[in-house]
Order: structure tokens, then C-alpha cells, then sequence
């Protein structure tokens, strides 16, 4: 498998080899609070397409998108109820998707459904990278079905030259995949166990 290009996070190049490479339609892999993540650019049609290839997953599968801020998610979501906004604001940055409307123009690609789930990842490289590039629909940076990739070594290793740069940022520091919440139905549900657990989800919604 071809080797892909890594570059260490804090390289003063990296950033702008980063966003150079998603101008250009590539992938970028990247670390977050929880996993390494592969990205490309939310309304790049063709770009988030190869996520699906590189990855051997499933077209039918959403693909979240990750976020710089909190302010960012009116560029892709309708707007957040109270409830919503309250969970957001208690735990992002963080380990928390949250699934929420999405606007029409979000790409089918991202999400052929009319839901979206959102996340602003709790790293600084990852928020870096989010606030040069914008939103990114991004998911782990592993074959589908692989282990949970936590080092670039883990991305290279699975992905190979399918993902065009790496961003080395060290070992993650969470290892597992973020808690999913369904905020489209209420209560809010539970749809993914991941590092924040159910109860404090639920202390904040009952305030």
C-alpha cells in the first residue's frame, strides 16, 4: 500500500499543507479528542465521495460533520432548540455528536437523510485545522469496521495513500469513538456509547 504523506502537527508548514491539500479535493487525516479522523471540506461533493472509498463504507452511512465552534453549525443545521443549544454549550468543545436537522444544502453525500450529526472536537490541531478550513464531514481515519485509529501510524497503516496528508499530532487522548445523541426526537436518545456517559447528558437537559 502506497505510504501516505505525514507531516508533524506542529510543523509551521503543516497547516497550510493541510488546507493546500483539501483546496485541491484531497483528504486530510487528522487527531481529535477521541480518534484520528479523515476530512474533506462538507460541500465538496467529490471530495466527501472518496471518504466512502478510502474507507470502503457504506454510501448509504452519514458522515458527521466537525465543527470549529458552536457559531459554525448555522452554516450546515437549522436552528438549534433550546434543548440542543443547552447540550452544546455544556459539551463542546468535547466528545458529543449530536443529530439534528440538517439544511437542504448539505450535499446528499454527507447525509442522504434529513438529519446531520455535529461535533466540535476538543483538540487544538483539529480546532486549528476547522477554523482555516471550515466544516469538515469527517469520520475515523480507518478502514470501516477497523480499530478505533489513535496514532498517525494507526491512519497509515489502514488507510495508506488513500488519504493524501496526515496531521501527526501524537497519540489522542481519548482512544474511543464520541457518545451520538439524537436530538431530533424528545427526549433527546442515546444512539452511540462513547466516552461521556448518559447521566450527564441527562442532568443537563433536566437543568
Amino acid at each position: 500500500m502506497t505510504a501516505p504523506r505525514i507531516l508533524k502537527a506542529d510543523d509551521p508548514n503543516a497547516m497550510a499543507a493541510a488546507l493546500e491539500v483539501l483546496a485541491r479535493g484531497g483528504l486530510v487525516a487528522f487527531p481529535t479528542d477521541t480518534v484520528y479522523g479523515v476530512g474533506a471540506p462538507a460541500f465538496d461533493v467529490r471530495s466527501v465521495e472518496r471518504i466512502f472509498v478510502a474507507k470502503g463504507r457504506q454510501p448509504e452511512k452519514a458522515l458527521p460533520i466537525l465543527l470549529a465552534d458552536l457559531a459554525s453549525a448555522s452554516s450546515v443545521a437549522q436552528p438549534f432548540t433550546a434543548e440542543v443549544r443547552r447540550l452544546a454549550e455544556a459539551f463542546w468543545p468535547g466528545p458529543l455528536t449530536l443529530v439534528v436537522r440538517k439544511l437542504r444544502q448539505v450535499p446528499e453525500s454527507v447525509s442522504r437523510g434529513p438529519t446531520i450529526g455535529l461535533r466540535v472536537p476538543d483538540h487544538p490541531v483539529a480546532l486549528q485545522l476547522l477554523g482555516a478550513a471550515g466544516p469538515l464531514a469527517a469520520t475515523s481515519a480507518n478502514p470501516s469496521g477497523g480499530p478505533d485509529p489513535c496514532t498517525a501510524e494507526d491512519v497509515a497503516a489502514g488507510l495508506g495513500g488513500r488519504v493524501d496528508l496526515i496531521l501527526d499530532g501524537g497519540t489522542v487522548p481519548g482512544g474511543r469513538a464520541s457518545t451520538v445523541i439524537d436530538c431530533t426526537v424528545h427526549p433527546p436518545e442515546l444512539i452511540r456509547e462513547g466516552p461521556l456517559g448518559l447521566e450527564a447528558i441527562l442532568a443537563v437537559l433536566k437543568g
